[in-house]
């Protein structure tokens, strides 16, 4: 299991590090994911995140823990939880650092049975999270539906929005659209300074990218404090 910070620029620290999957040989996620058949959905979604709660007590970790979810994987909301409930108890991880993250990208079946794991999530007072936005097109149809605690922009949307006036006229627009529904934005895979700078200029102060710390296998990276610090005061 590796694990990724995501940086609070505005207060200086981390706001959370998202659990991120790798294989034996160090394969990412899409490649893990990828070899995965339907009828192993299930078990491992399971696994995952009780490897995700077991890795981040044993290193220490005192942030929120995003884990990826896979709905379709998800066949009754109460019962998998139930797993993921006994393994932060058994670990001694607070239920309420808990995010929960469905990416844009994966092909939603039931969009009926998708809101109601959502919903159930929320009611439990986990942090929900649509990941990958803008990299499919379903984002704003999911933002609508399901209005989430957070949108994390994909690096389609952010990569260059230093210079390129389409992506920042949409993001703007996206920006927007979160700030009336009270969801926050996390802008991930940034890469470069100015591109941060852009963004921390059209208010974003969650960030997730190779500028901040690439992710560590078995440990939890730190920020590069030089990036935070040139971005703190903006």
């Amino acid at each position: 299991m590796a694990f990724q910070p995501i940086v609070d620029v505005e207060r200086g620290d981390i706001f959370a590090h998202e659990a991120l999957v790798r294989g034996p040989n160090g394969e990412s996620a899409g490649a893990v994911i990828g070899a995965v058949t339907p009828q192993q959905l299930y078990s491992f979604d399971q696994t995952c995140r009780v490897a995700a709660i077991q890795t981040a007590v044993r290193l220490g970790l005192d942030t929120r823990l995003s884990i990826n979810f896979l709905p379709n994987a998800v066949y009754d909301p109460a019962t998998c939880i139930r797993i993921t409930l006994a393994a932060a108890e058994h670990y001694g991880f607070d239920t309420e650092r808990l995010i929960f993250e469905m990416t844009e990208g994966e092909q939603i079946r039931d969009t009926a049975h998708t809101l109601s794991i959502i919903r159930d999530y929320q009611r439990r007072g986990f942090i929900t999270a649509i990941d990958d936005f803008g990299a499919g097109f379903s984002g704003l149809n999911l933002l609508a539906q399901f209005q989430p605690d957070l949108v994390k922009l994909d690096m389609a949307l952010t990569r260059d929005i230093d210079s390129d006036r389409i992506r920042r006229a949409i993001v703007e627009g996206v920006i927007g659209t979160c700030r009336a529904l009270d969801c926050r934005v996390i802008a991930e895979g940034v890469e470069t300074l100015a591109e941060a700078e852009a963004l921390r200029g059209m208010g974003i102060s969650l960030f997730q990218g190779y500028l901040f710390a690439r992710p560590g296998v078995e440990v939890l990276p730190e920020p590069d404090q030089a990036v935070m610090s040139a971005l703190a005061g903006r």
